[in-house]
């Protein structure tokens, strides 16, 4: 099983951000370390930070999108700075951690966790790797940096 380790700091923006889009979706892309050795529990990616991009979404009470060109910005400035995209994250202001039908359809990067975070009573969030066809869930863990 693949797993997903998230700075203490960077797991709360990501809750915060998602408070602050109140009943709209939010998103963004998690940086940090890509992969690993492939070890018996599959590879781990570890986010150090998120870096927020805006939801261009026609509907973002219930979909996201990231503009295109924010992305694109955020990337280069992610690996400018010797980080690595281990993937992206967006919340689910109404619903659980499992990625929609829509979540399958948009996703595109193979291999990246997609991370959910849901604001159905408390805060949680769920992480998800992408096959190409399919996601696979994956662990979290919080790490104190």
């Amino acid at each position: 099983m693949t797993g997903l380790r998230l700075a203490r700091d960077a797991y709360d923006d990501i809750v915060r951000h998602g408070y602050d889009g109140d009943e709209k979706e939010v998103c963004g892309v998690l940086a940090g370390e890509y992969g690993g050795d492939g070890e018996d529990s599959g590879p781990e990616s570890v986010v150090h930070e998120i870096h927020p991009v805006e939801n261009v979404a026609d509907r973002p009470q219930i979909r996201y999108a990231m503009d295109p060109e924010e992305q694109f910005a955020v990337i280069e400035q992610i690996e400018d700075a010797g980080l690595d995209v281990v993937g992206f994250y967006h919340s689910h202001p109404a619903g659980g951690v499992v990625p929609s039908e829509t979540d399958r359809e948009r996703a595109t990067w193979t291999g990246y966790s997609y991370a959910i975070c849901a604001f159905d009573g408390y805060p949680y969030l769920g992480s998800w790797r992408w096959t190409g066809e399919r996601f696979e869930r994956e662990t979290v863990a919080l790490t104190q940096e």
